[in-house]
């Protein structure tokens, strides 16, 4: 993975945890000290659905046995969802797209459906930034939102599906 093997000297570490979604994926990831410089969450299916996490950095934590597989898959994988990137702590409020590409680890910004988002464009970050890690690069997937900005496709509280069907 091109992002992985760019800082020298670390290593990329598979966790698996057993976590069953990944907003408590990330609160574990965000809460480790010291931080990583690369956090990426990973759907896995081994022995069950759940979320694995990449770590790049110097740490060590005990993997259940049965969940070794999943950890090695996400220490692996080239997709995953990144949580933790650098310059991801400098993406809130509103940024041009050459902002966030230029201030940040993410390569691009697509709009879904739509392809690669203008330089100019203003997102609203919403001050939650979860771009895919695909083969090597971070994309910011972003929907156009009211007052011609982009808005991250990814919400910290999404609606779950079927929210208000009885």
């Amino acid at each position: 993975m091109t992002l992985y093997r760019s800082v020298a000297g670390l290593s990329t570490v598979g966790i698996s945890l057993g976590h069953r979604e990944v907003g408590a994926a990330d609160h574990w990831i965000l809460a480790l000290d010291p931080a990583p410089s690369l956090a990426c969450t990973h759907l896995v299916r081994t022995p069950y659905p759940h979320v694995a996490i990449s770590l790049l950095g110097s740490f060590s934590v005990d993997v259940p046995a049965e969940l070794q597989a999943a950890a090695d898959a996400a220490a692996s994988d080239k997709f995953g969802r990144a949580v933790v990137f650098p310059g991801s702590s400098s993406l809130t409020g509103r940024l041009t797209v050459g902002e966030i590409v230029s201030g940040s680890a993410i390569d691009r910004v697509e709009v879904l459906g739509s392809g690669m988002a203008d330089p100019d464009t203003i997102v609203d970050t919403r001050d939650f930034v979860r771009p895919q890690f695909r083969s090597g690069n971070l994309v910011l997937v972003t929907m156009p939102a009211a007052g011609e900005v982009l808005v991250p496709f990814e919400t910290r509280d999404p609606t779950p599906c079927c929210a208000d069907h009885p």
